[in-house]
């Protein structure tokens, strides 16, 4: 009886959070080597069903960059990275596109499996993304800056309770197909939608202020806190893009942002749906 009482309690206290996201857009980037193993990608994908099952709007925006890396290993390719961003030939961007398919097309599967209403989405060939090419210090060849998002297409999509899943391509003025950076479609597309959340999935607990002190957990931050840590190099190397794409995303009309690790099993949920949430939230 004391089970099943908890059990009531867990949803009395969803409850508010879920009148409050009802029909609101959530976006959620979820990329790098968690993406591989399936267990953690179980528990996710999972979550996203729930979500969408309690009424909130849900795009799913993935990357692959361990999968494509593999596949320039066994292919012989040399990769080169700028910046955090993969040089990209022609040829590059035909294994960058054949791998993003491949995972998107394994995500929209295992979504109809656990019963949800996905659909996959290809920033290029669907035409949703336009991008310029990003400009670096050295030409990164087929890489592309979003410059716009055709979020009407989207919440079409989204008002007939499809949960989206966007690959990170897009297309420019030349009609060419762009490699993008999935942290960077996930910000334009929660910013032209106005998404009520932007969530990032990690494999770290989140935010702390001294990474060898588990007390130093960070839950919440403003723009102006989080800017101050990057500049005091207390977030470092690949938090910094993903911390940075939340700050942007806030500018842009996104309610709040979240940085969560998905190892932890329904890490999306108990941030959405609890009062103490279980990673770092970007607030205003």
């Amino acid at each position: 009886m004391e089970e099943a009482i908890k059990k009531a309690e867990v949803l009395i206290e969803a409850l508010p959070y879920i009148k409050r996201f009802h029909k609101k857009v959530v976006v959620i980037k979820y990329g790098g080597s968690i993406l591989g193993e399936q267990n953690i990608r179980q528990s996710v994908l999972e979550d996203i069903i729930f979500l969408s099952y309690m009424g909130l709007r849900v795009i799913l925006v993935h990357g692959g960059g361990p999968n494509i890396s593999e596949r320039m290993r066994i292919t012989g390719k040399k990769t080169d990275f700028v910046d955090g961003m993969r040089v990209t030939d022609e040829e590059t961007l035909g294994i960058v596109t054949e791998e993003l398919i491949k995972i998107n097309e394994l995500i929209v599967n295992e979504l109809k499996e656990l019963g949800g209403k996905p659909k996959g989405l290809d920033g290029s060939k669907d035409k949703i993304i336009e991008v310029e090419k990003k400009k670096s210090k050295i030409d990164l060849g087929l890489v592309g800056h979003v410059t716009q998002v055709d979020s009407q297409a989207m919440l079409d999509e989204l008002k007939a309770e499809t949960i989206l899943v966007v690959l990170p391509l897009g297309v420019g003025k030349d009609k060419k197909a762009y490699n993008i950076n999935a942290d960077e479609v996930a910000c334009a597309v929660a910013s032209s939608l106005e998404a009520e959340k932007l969530v990032f999935l990690t494999n770290i607990k989140g935010i702390m202020r001294n990474p060898s002190e588990p007390d130093s957990f960070l839950s919440t931050l403003t723009i102006n806190e989080a800017r101050g840590l990057i500049e005091n190099n207390v977030i470092q190397q690949g938090m910094i893009p993903k911390v940075k794409a939340c700050i942007e995303a806030l500018e842009k009309g996104v309610a709040k942002s979240h940085m969560i690790d998905a190892r932890i099993p329904h890490g999306l949920l108990l941030e959405i749906f609890t009062d103490t949430g279980i990673g770092t939230e970007i607030i205003k």
